[in-house]
């Protein structure tokens, strides 16, 4: 015991020094922001300053209500939000519906409704039911933006005439007359110069109009308006921000139960929806900002909805504005080069600042500069582009009554219009089915174009009957849907006319149309991927065991095919595509014979047959360039020894097609993987064995990295076999950047080589991603679905 107690002496010169086993002591991390971030959230600042008073004036609410719910939006919202750029604050689709709260229950009332329609975000947040509001028409959340631009375009109008709006777009409209005759020429000529300077500030040319349209032109145009106000001694109505302790806080709210019931669920819905759709268009935003964009996560939908209730509940008892994504602001923070929510966060505090510090400079801008600007955002939400999109998507309809419910009844009014009128357009969609019938050469086509329903079965028995007894008659359905009542009468009739002579095909079938078929086909359940099993749905010769728990499907019809010959099942297959796929196709394929194929991708994958790439990766004819062996190994430079296919395939795909990306993947249950791992080390007594011996830097890789091999989606490897799966994808990348066409590829900068692991079993595809060197498979999400 004595020889493990260190002496004095010892001690003093071993005191501090850590057992080997110790943790080296770390220092605490440094809160940096980056200057990116700094520079967006200036530019940000800028824009958000004039337009929160400007909306705060637009809904009759304090004008410190507009900058307490901008730094709000930007802390709070910019902090627990789930979309890192987006910047949220007061937002010009709200304006209407705060406009209309202030009026009938007053301002501290509107407060509390805030702060109860926060507290409805952060429930649905919880339920994780934020992705169902993407599931609303673009069509109706168009009109309803188009709608309240409407709205607020009209009532502005009376302020830049240096008027009073009414509570209504029809009132406005019918006092627009005398306001005209009454004019006022100091806030006509303010609001005319704001709108001249918003106009023109980003039309300047040359470089001179490169450096100054990095000032916002908001900035600018409420700027110039307030100086020449100055400079000219003109008397017109101004910004009168009260003093913080007059500032008005939320209470109790007072009212009918079920208005104010209404009143939390149109905010709620207005907030949420408006938010959601612009997380989504911020992150396309993200991806097609050109150069480094830092890493900069997709957003997540069910905490975005938490951060904007969290904002809400706060913005409302501090006596602000509702909150929602802003679009302008959002779109100005990615433009302007932000890497996190630092710059987010960073325009709130700003604008806090601001509040606090600038109340004398803000105290000088004229009201008609204000009204103007809110003018132009709201014409601004009355987008041409969407006209012409829901016009090509005829969904016209949807917009327009969406648009005018809205501008006429109210926010919620307008969209349960939208939403009535939306279903209807797609049930008389679903309804509608042309049927035709024509003679060409003495065969009698019958064509069924749309969803063939029980409804459109008087039609379809009625022009069946033109087709006269014993004639050939081929019936062409193009449609995605048939329902049971269809199905019969359409079998109905085909008996009966090959019972007297004729001959009937059916043509155009795709997978999903017989939704109800009878028992005649003893249960045979095609699934929509018959097609790759070459596999048609034959009457089986055996029924299954009455214990076969899936009951009679399409594996007894494939085994009652067994003793034909594969000739005749290749036949059939041809035959088939022929009938079937062929004439949906036969366009695209005669482009690219046209044209020449440009892949995008090369894609090098094992020759197992339950790998089917163009499933996997959602591709078709044209996109990629496949090459596929056993293992989907990639022999290294000089190691071919006579087999240069896989070497001429990355030349050909680098050099000759100019593909710009190569992705290795590999799968679960691997043959070549298996065999790998019970071959000896000199077994090269057959063709295959021999191609083996390419795979043993993969298995010395997998033995030797004790705990270093690629995890799966934050799991361990199930077995040694997906061990090496896994192992081998990784060394097979290393591989090919010691080809030379790779190598000097990826120098220049014009080549990404991919990872990419897809486990059969459970149909999950991974992508590799890189941390500190170790490679890491995690599961492919769900991108955007408008997603």
């Amino acid at each position: 015991m004595s020889a493990c107690v260190p002496t004095h002496a010892d001690s003093s010169r071993t005191k501090h020094v850590h057992p080997p086993h110790s943790p080296p002591h770390k220092r605490p991390r440094r809160f940096r922001v980056a200057g990116a971030d700094v520079s967006a959230s200036i530019a940000v600042f800028l824009i958000a300053l004039p337009l929160s008073l400007g909306i705060a004036l637009a809904t009759g609410a304090p004008l410190q209500a507009g900058l307490v719910a901008a730094a709000v939006g930007g802390i709070v919202a910019g902090w627990l939000g789930g979309c890192p750029l987006q910047v949220s604050g007061p937002a010009a689709g709200l304006t209407v519906v705060t406009a209309d709260l202030i009026q009938r229950y007053g301002w501290r009332t509107t407060c509390a409704i805030t702060v109860l329609a926060g507290l409805a975000q952060l429930g649905l947040g919880c339920l994780r039911v934020a992705r169902s509001a993407l599931a609303v028409s673009p069509a109706i959340v168009h009109g309803m933006l188009a709608g309240i631009g409407v709205t607020i375009a009209v009532a502005q109008l009376h302020i830049v005439l240096g008027g009073t709006p009414q509570s209504s777009v029809p009132d406005n409209l019918r006092a627009l007359p005398a306001q005209l005759a009454d004019l006022q020429p100091a806030d006509v000529s303010m609001s005319v110069l704001t709108l001249t300077l918003l106009l023109f500030w980003p039309r300047i040319p040359g470089r001179t109009g490169q450096l100054l349209g990095k000032v916002p032109a908001a900035l600018i145009a409420v700027a110039g308006a307030t100086v020449v106000a100055a400079l000219a001694g003109l008397r017109l109505p101004k910004v009168d921000l009260p003093s913080w302790s007059s500032h008005a806080l939320a209470t109790l709210p007072d009212g009918p139960v079920l208005g104010l019931l209404a009143a939390v669920l149109t905010t709620t819905l207005v907030c949420s929806v408006q938010s959601l759709l612009g997380a989504v268009a911020v992150d396309k935003l993200v991806a097609d900002r050109p150069g480094p964009t830092g890493r900069v996560g997709r957003s997540d939908l069910d905490r975005e909805l938490l951060g904007q209730g969290a904002a809400n509940i706060v913005s409302g008892s501090l006596g602000g504005l509702p909150i929602a994504g802003v679009a302008v602001r959002s779109s100005a923070n990615v433009q302007a080069g932000a890497v996190s929510r630092n710059s987010t966060m960073l325009h709130g505090v700003l604008v806090m600042i601001a509040t606090l510090l600038l109340v004398p400079a803000l105290e000088l801008i004229p009201l008609a500069a204000l009204a103007a600007l809110v003018m132009a955002v709201g014409l601004k939400m009355v987008s041409l582009n969407h006209i012409r999109t829901v016009t090509r998507h005829r969904e016209v309809l949807v917009y327009a009554v969406t648009t005018c419910g809205v501008v006429f009844f109210g926010v919620l009014e307008g969209v349960a219009l939208g939403i009535a009128v939306a279903v209807a357009v797609a049930l008389h969609r679903l309804t509608r089915t042309r049927i035709t019938h024509e003679e060409r050469e003495g065969v009698h086509h019958v064509h069924v174009r749309g969803q063939l329903t029980f409804l459109a079965v008087p039609r379809l028995s009625r022009v069946l009957h033109l087709v006269p007894h014993g004639a050939d008659a081929v019936v062409e359905l193009d449609g995605s849907f048939m329902d049971h009542a269809a199905y019969e009468t359409l079998q109905d009739w085909q008996k009966t006319h090959t019972a007297h002579g004729g001959t009937v095909e059916v043509t155009g079938r795709r997978p999903g149309t017989r939704i109800s078929e009878p028992a005649e086909l003893d249960g045979c359940r095609c699934r929509p991927w018959t097609p790759w099993r070459n596999h048609q749905c034959d009457r089986p010769r055996s029924a299954p065991p009455a214990d076969d728990p899936q009951g009679p499907d399409c594996r007894t019809a494939a085994s009652s095919t067994a003793d034909r010959p594969s000739g005749e099942e290749l036949a059939r297959g041809i035959n088939a595509f022929h009938r079937n796929t062929a004439p949906l196709v036969r366009g695209e394929l005669a482009r690219l014979a046209r044209e020449g194929q440009q892949p995008s991708q090369l894609f090098l994958t094992c020759a197992d047959s339950r790998l089917v790439t163009s499933m996997i990766t959602s591709s078709g004819p044209g996109d990629l360039f496949v090459v596929r062996n056993m293992g989907n190994l990639v022999p290294l430079p000089g190691e071919e020894r006579g087999d240069d296919s896989v070497a001429a395939a990355i030349e050909y795909a680098l050099d000759v097609l100019k593909i710009r990306s190569i992705t290795v993947c590999g799968h679960s249950g691997c043959g070549a993987m298996q065999a790998l791992l019970s071959a000896g080390p000199e077994d090269e007594r057959t063709p295959f064995r021999r191609w083996l011996r390419h795979g043993l830097p993969s298995l010395k890789r997998m033995t030797e990295d004790d705990g270093s091999w690629a995890p799966l989606a934050g799991r361990r490897p199930a077995d040694e076999v997906e061990r090496l799966c896994l192992s081998n994808v990784l060394q097979q990348l290393e591989h090919l950047r010691a080809h030379d066409s790779v190598s000097r590829a990826m120098s220049a900068g014009e080549l990404e080589l991919h990872g990419m692991y897809f486990h059969v079993g459970e149909a999950q595809a991974y992508l590799l991603t890189e941390e500190s060197g170790n490679g890491v498979f995690d599961l492919v999400r769900e991108a955007d679905p408008t997603h």
